[in-house]
């Protein structure tokens, strides 16, 4: 980028406002674009073509309407306005050199220590060694000291953030979804916004955990309305927040949701790799039902693309790892119920098809419903009630027993709408009941035009909940 003209650097008197300190501490960019504008004389369009920004962006940050988080983005501001980088967090800049940029606030540990000692001191660069008194190099630790102990959080900030994930973790299994999407956005807003600021290193990995948890939810909601292209971002959030504060259970619940997402998207291999990957990788997916939960997710993937022994022998493994599995960090969407991993073996042994594997899902799913309804109602998941009654239905059209199939999707069409997932499951049992040797029969082309007219819903509505 070319360099602006130095009669147009920034005055030193702005630079070393406390207002306009305080905005760039914050990395409040519409702040700072209107102090620019006002004590510079920057106007708005001359902002965005020294920072290689657009004008229509640089007007919705001044508004209001956008953030600017990206650290490139941050950097081509500093360079673009001469603001030195200490100022918005970024190591020093390579024209912090210019002579008008004296006087402006910079950080000692952005200079040589021995310039710092000298600066503490208050004795000039290269001046005698001898002459810096033993109290400045108490003055030294006593800064840094300060420095270290900055932050912008506390132990009941996070503790609250705490107990809002586990809230709105178990309120989302069974609450409906427009009373939840506001609280998710706003909790998530505050801790990105904490995250540009300062703390101590175990609290910002505190915070990358509560984020990734959030971005989790976020990546549900946006499954369940059948976003796939926002839920494979938020997901991705959640992978680099799990990396970034080496969280196992985060990290192998991302790779749980990945492998959902793949399912439902219909690449059964990737969503088996993802789940595989998730209980194998690193050092292991944590104490809690993740291992069961993963482990169904890859038996039922190897199942619909084919891979019917290595799907039992999963499956198999996936109900030793509940028999071992711990107390789960937090509950409602990010824990694997017992309830959910019977209708998961349910859906994975029809996959497989046989007279004995069909009865064996017909056991299944009825275990499942049962410890549905056994449950709290709080607890309970009517998209994973609701899957159970379709793997249900779909067992007796296997068995013949179109009347019992036409019962349990009774069950099914009293909800007012449908997640993209159960969406996605009618219209294939509405297809298996066009195919013989149901075609013919009147309940089949009965149920096929209630399948179509109950799938016909606007997607997004009132009450829509967990995808499964």
């Amino acid at each position: 980028m070319p360099e602006p003209s130095r009669s147009k650097e920034l005055p030193v008197s702005l630079l070393t406002d406390p207002v306009m300190i305080e905005a760039c501490r914050a990395r409040d960019f519409g702040r700072v674009f209107q102090l620019v504008k006002t004590r510079a004389g920057i106007y708005p369009s001359m902002i965005a073509r020294r920072c290689d920004l657009t004008p229509s962006r640089v007007g919705e940050v001044i508004d209001g309407r956008r953030q600017l988080l990206h650290m490139d983005v941050i950097e081509r501001i500093s360079d673009g306005l001469r603001i030195p980088g200490h100022m918005l967090g970024l190591a020093r800049r390579s024209w912090e050199t210019s002579p008008s940029l004296e006087g402006a606030p910079r950080e000692p540990a952005e200079v040589p220590d021995s310039a710092v000692e000298h600066l503490v001191a208050g004795l000039p660069p290269g001046a005698d060694e001898g002459a810096r008194s033993p109290a400045a190099d108490t003055e030294i630790s006593a800064r840094l000291a300060r420095h270290v102990a900055e932050t912008n959080v506390n132990a009941l900030v996070l503790e609250q953030f705490d107990a809002d994930v586990e809230r709105l973790a178990r309120n989302f299994v069974s609450r409906p979804l427009p009373l939840l999407i506001p609280e998710i956005r706003t909790a998530r807003g505050a801790v990105f916004r904490l995250l540009e600021g300062r703390q101590h290193p175990r609290q910002t990995r505190h915070l990358y955990v509560v984020a990734g948890w959030l971005s989790g939810l976020a990546a549900h909601v946006s499954l369940d309305l059948g976003d796939r292209s926002g839920a494979a971002t938020h997901a991705r959030t959640v992978v680099q927040c799990a990396e970034i504060s080496e969280h196992s259970p985060l990290r192998a619940w991302a790779r749980s949701f990945q492998s959902l997402a793949a399912y439902w998207a219909g690449d059964y291999r990737r969503a088996g790799d993802l789940a595989q990957a998730g209980h194998s990788e690193g050092r292991g997916p944590g104490a809690g039902t993740i291992k069961a939960r993963l482990l169904s997710l890859e038996a039922r993937a190897r199942a619909a693309e084919g891979d019917n022994r290595s799907a039992l022998r999963v499956l198999a493994s996936a109900h030793e790892a509940r028999s071992a599995a711990g107390a789960d960090e937090l509950p409602g969407v990010f824990s694997f119920p017992e309830a959910k991993q019977w209708a998961y073996a349910g859906t994975t042994l029809l996959a497989v098809g046989s007279d004995e594997q069909t009865r064996q899902a017909v056991g299944a799913s009825l275990r499942a419903v049962e410890l549905y309804h056994a449950g709290p109602e709080a607890d309970r998941s009517p998209g994973d009630l609701q899957a159970a009654h379709l793997d249900l239905a779909t067992a007796y059209l296997a068995s013949g027993e179109v009347e019992k199939a036409g019962v349990k999707l009774s069950e099914v069409f009293t909800a007012e709408v449908f997640t993209a997932s159960i969406t996605i499951r009618l219209r294939n049992l509405a297809a298996l009941l066009g195919s013989e040797p149901y075609r013919g029969a009147q309940s089949a082309v009965d149920l096929r035009a209630h399948i179509h007219e109950m799938t016909v819903r606007p997607a997004l509505a009132s009450n829509l909940t967990e995808a499964r």
